[in-house]
């Protein structure tokens, strides 16, 4: 069992996602940065589609009732137990009535805290996802709060030995052990202000002026306060069309970016609605979706298209990256 003692800014319990409910509009939600949400799994021994806890720009004040092996991958919040720092991207064992803070994201935007055993909540339509708006899944449908207390699932055999051994590296007095392994930061790409995302043309991107096409890859866009899970709204040139059509709705992506009447690109996101009936100037290639997830609101993105092979390889090559972090953590955990 954990006990949030502060919930942070947004945290949600969140694994791959609901899938196979789209055409009933139920989305299907999922970590933003799935990359960070598989590889905090893998850390801890878990199976991928575990949930996690997912912390937007600042994280949780939780408190162990029973000692516990934990990872965070993805922005760097600072996590402290007792205030001594702790490595991101590696095991940590933490003992019973340890207390983990985690801070503001210094880099990136969403990190993801992982535990050996997962956290043993209820599956609505086979995921563990949290989706707040319908206020279905995770933990009661909602983000967590305060005196929330979650209970943990319970740890194979082999997450029993991978504990042993980080009790072993325990010093006297100590309330943490850490691996003396850890994993690459994922790169995604981003600085403290730009990020350069590649895209393909959308369906709709011939009804836009030529002035409009060329503004959306040569201008900057900001990403605006009102961003969330749902969309990025995006703050800059006005894009428009060369005249006024009418669109029926029809089904959208995660990374869609449509263009409402005003001019001003949303990208959709995990929590996106299944139908949108804007026009579609383009769709984020999936290999960054990751990449945009890890973008702060006041951070400004440059569009960059590619083709659809280009697209396609993008996508291969980070799936092969993710079977070898994969198989080097599952090495290192069974190292004797």
């Amino acid at each position: 069992m954990i006990h949030v003692l502060k919930a942070g800014l947004l945290t949600t319990v969140q694994d791959l996602g609901r899938f196979g409910y789209q055409k009933d509009g139920v989305v299907a939600c999922g970590a933003m940065d799935a990359i960070a949400h598989k590889t905090a799994n893998w850390i801890v021994g878990n199976q991928a589609n575990e949930a996690t806890l997912e912390m937007t720009l600042s994280g949780p004040v939780i408190e162990f009732e029973s000692d516990a092996v934990i990872a965070i991958t993805g922005a760097s919040i600072q996590p402290t137990i007792f205030g001594k720092k702790i490595d991101q991207h590696k095991p940590v064992y933490v003992r019973a009535g340890s207390i983990l803070r985690c801070g503001y994201a210094d880099y990136g935007c969403r990190a993801y805290l992982a535990i050996a055993g997962g956290f043993e909540v209820d599956r609505v339509m086979g995921s563990k996802s949290t989706y707040l708006r319908a206020k279905l899944g995770g933990w009661k449908g909602r983000a967590l709060r305060k005196a929330d207390q979650l209970p943990i699932g319970k740890e194979t055999n082999q997450q029993l030995l991978v504990k042993q051994k980080l009790i072993h590296r325990l010093q006297s007095n100590a309330d943490f052990s850490q691996a003396n392994w850890s994993v690459p930061v994922w790169d995604y790409g981003i600085n403290r202000k730009n990020i350069t995302v590649r895209v393909t043309k959308g369906k709709q991107f011939d009804w836009f002026t030529e002035t409009s096409r060329q503004q959306f890859t040569s201008l900057r866009y900001q990403i605006t306060n009102e961003s969330d899970r749902m969309g990025y709204r995006l703050q800059g040139a006005a894009l428009q069309l060369k005249s006024d059509q009418q669109l029926l709705s029809e089904a959208t992506s995660v990374g869609t970016i449509q263009v409402p009447s005003n001019g001003k690109p949303i990208c959709l996101m995990k929590d996106r609605q299944t139908t949108g009936g804007y026009p579609k100037i383009a769709e984020v290639i999936t290999a960054d979706i990751p990449r945009i997830a890890q973008a702060k609101p006041g951070m400004f993105l440059r569009f960059h298209f590619v083709s659809l092979n280009e697209a396609e390889q993008a996508l291969l090559n980070q799936n092969q990256r993710e079977e070898q972090l994969q198989l080097a953590i599952r090495w290192k955990r069974e190292e004797r």
